[in-house]
């Protein structure tokens, strides 16, 4: 090695986050950070100590054959990628991070980012690793990177991500290293690239981890424990737990889930034995039989943990607890949705993710803030605009009570698309919030036969995943063709298209259908007199879009079919972009009920006095 690259290294090696069992450990078992025992599993959060450059770094152009051949070998990296690339010079961070909501506003930008400058940027990170830790079975996992991006880890190639929304997770067991050795993680992000027509901020905006865990393990969302009750009114929960083996033996396991209660104690156990081959899958499946169960509801959100163990020759190999809600949904077509047998309209409100100050960055306190002020305005239920959300906001859902229409990004079937929806129903299918997953908002081929049998295609993929939910699509037109989209879900979502409420019903008599989205009314907090110049609008309920009703009208198109499940109006929140009928110098929407702070707007007081 050269003194220069000795002193690349050196400089590196001062920002270092030493990784070991201690305080700042979370681990999946909820054995307290100060436990003398070493846990089977450890979780731990990799938000702090990042480096970040704005703007991309061009790799250097390869010249010549030895550069060439050199080039085409596994770890070889070059520029910003490389774990010897001096980045002393850049900007310390701590995540989440979103760099687009600390640009300048630019009439210049994309109108529908915000006026927000996005483009490139890299991130980097350097930690050591314990000694100890050598043979364990090593995962980094992005929850989310906007929008599209590159992994390196120790110069090694390791990730591509395509959707700003999805988690990436990545092995690094082959590459790790040890003691005083290094580990580097380099990052390129492209936020030029866009999924949304709304912002989407820009850079590493969700949690950071690193999983430790044995050889044989269960795999990250590897676990599918809902309950579920039979026709004759028995609970039971068919436990699910995809294994995994980074050892070179093959292992024979044990594996044991408990029904732990809202108290602590545990309820009910099962397992059973399973080998799990070198390298290798395998799939322990057994059911939990539950004689009582207190429901889980928007009112009282009473939650169960399931505890899964894997034991190998005696020890406890690995450790995983969900949470878990006893529940049932379901759509009639003529009666709407009911939940624990009881009809419930669902009143919900359609959202994107980002919140004033911290754009998409969005910290988990903010999280229950936002659900908290929803259900203080009497909404039942979340629609997740559109895109997967954050894992801690379905967490808060699930303790606070609100029902969640769970939607994914990308419309297709192509292996990436069905990739994209089999991680989202993987990750999701254990919260008792969500009700609905939806295969996509507003496609351009929702009337067609294309649109039809990409949707059929969707759903099968859903229900390989999870048959407790059902399947719909936010339909926004020609939902009464001879052919469409909806005729391939489970439940129809109608977009703005009131007018086709009845007639449809009586076309499909058996199809359930709710409004997916609806209102779109603009005002501005607290002004009474419309005055563009200055982007305020009156808030009266009146400054209504062409393809939407008032706040009292559109629901009163809701209350009075009992046919229509419910409603998500356009939007809970205001958010940056989308903001017609205005334009430069306003940089956000109108739309919401609250503000962009969640502060209410004549909206909020108006769905007070119609639900609560």
């Amino acid at each position: 090695m050269t003194a220069s690259v000795c002193s690349m290294r050196l400089r590196s090696s001062a920002l270092c986050l030493i990784l070991v069992c201690a305080t700042t450990v979370l681990a999946d078992s909820g054995k307290p950070a100060g436990a003398t025992s070493v846990p089977a599993r450890e979780r731990l959060s990799l938000d702090r100590g990042w480096l970040f450059h704005e703007g991309d770094i061009p790799f250097p152009v390869i010249t010549g054959h030895q550069a060439s051949y050199d080039n085409a070998k596994a770890g070889s990296s070059w520029g910003a990628a490389a774990p010897v690339y001096d980045d002393s010079s850049w900007k310390k961070v701590d995540l989440p991070h979103d760099w687009a909501v600390e640009q300048p506003f630019d009439p210049k930008a994309n109108l529908s980012e915000g006026y927000r400058p996005r483009g490139m940027g890299w991130y980097r990170k350097h930690f050591r690793l314990d000694p100890a830790d050598h043979g364990k079975h090593l995962e980094l996992q992005f929850d989310g990177i906007a929008t599209h991006c590159t992994i390196w880890v120790n110069g090694v190639l390791s990730a591509r991500s395509w959707s700003g929304y999805t988690s990436t997770y990545i092995d690094i067991t082959p590459i790790a290293k040890f003691g005083n050795d290094v580990n580097t993680i380099a990052v390129q992000v492209d936020a030029v690239a866009q999924e949304g027509w709304w912002y989407e901020g820009a850079g590493i905006y969700r949690h950071t981890w690193l999983v430790k865990r044995n050889p044989v393990h269960i795999e990250t969302d590897g676990v599918f424990a809902n309950p579920v009750r039979d026709a004759a009114g028995k609970w039971s929960i068919p436990i699910e737990a995809q294994l995994y083996s980074s050892d070179n033996i093959p292992a024979n396991v044990e594996v044991e889930s408990t029904l732990i209660d809202a108290s602590g104690h545990a309820v009910v156990s099962g397992k059973t034995q399973a080998t799990v081959e070198p390298l290798k899958e395998a799939v322990a499946r057994f059911t939990l039989a539950v004689e009582s169960a207190r429901l889980w509801s928007v009112d009282e959100p009473t939650l169960y943990s399931v505890r899964t163990i894997v034991k190998r020759d005696g020890a406890i190999a690995d450790e995983v607890t969900t949470h878990a809600g006893f529940r049932t949904i379901r759509f009639d077509p003529d009666k709407g949705f009911f939940l624990n047998d009881k009809p419930l309209k669902l009143l919900g409100t359609g959202n994107h993710q980002d919140h004033a100050g911290v754009g998409v960055a969005v910290p988990d306190a903010l999280w229950n803030f936002r659900v908290r002020r929803l259900k203080e305005m009497g909404f039942n239920a979340y629609r997740a605009a559109h895109n997967a959300p954050a894992a801690e906001f379905l967490d808060a859902c699930d303790r606070l009570g609100m029902l969640v229409m769970d939607e994914n990004r990308n419309f297709g079937a192509t292996p990436e698309h069905m990739r994209q929806l089999d991680w989202l129903v993987r990750r999701d299918r254990n919260h008792p919030s969500v009700i609905l997953w939806s295969v996509f908002n507003e496609e351009p081929s929702q009337g067609t036969e294309m649109g039809y049998e990409l949707v059929r295609r969707m759903s099968e993929k859903v229900k390989e995943r999870d048959t407790t939910r059902p399947v719909t699509a936010a339909q926004s037109n020609s939902v009464l063709n001879h052919v469409n989209a909806s005729q391939a879900a489970d439940v129809a979502g109608f977009n703005y298209v009131y007018r086709d409420f009845d007639q449809y019903h009586r076309l499909y008599p058996t199809k359930p259908i709710f409004s997916s989205e609806d209102t779109s009314t603009v005002m501005t907090r607290d002004e009474y007199v419309t005055d563009r110049e200055r982007s305020m609008l009156d808030s009266y309920d009146d400054q209504v879009m062409p393809w939407g009703l008032s706040h009292r009208n559109a629901w009163k198109q809701v209350a009075e079919r009992s046919f229509v499940a419910g409603t998500m109006v356009w939007t809970g929140f205001d958010y940056r972009g989308e903001t017609q009928p205005l334009s430069w110098p306003k940089a956000g929407s109108s739309f919401g009920i609250m503000d962009l702070c969640g502060f209410p707007k004549a909206a909020y007081y108006i769905h007070q006095a119609q639900w609560i």
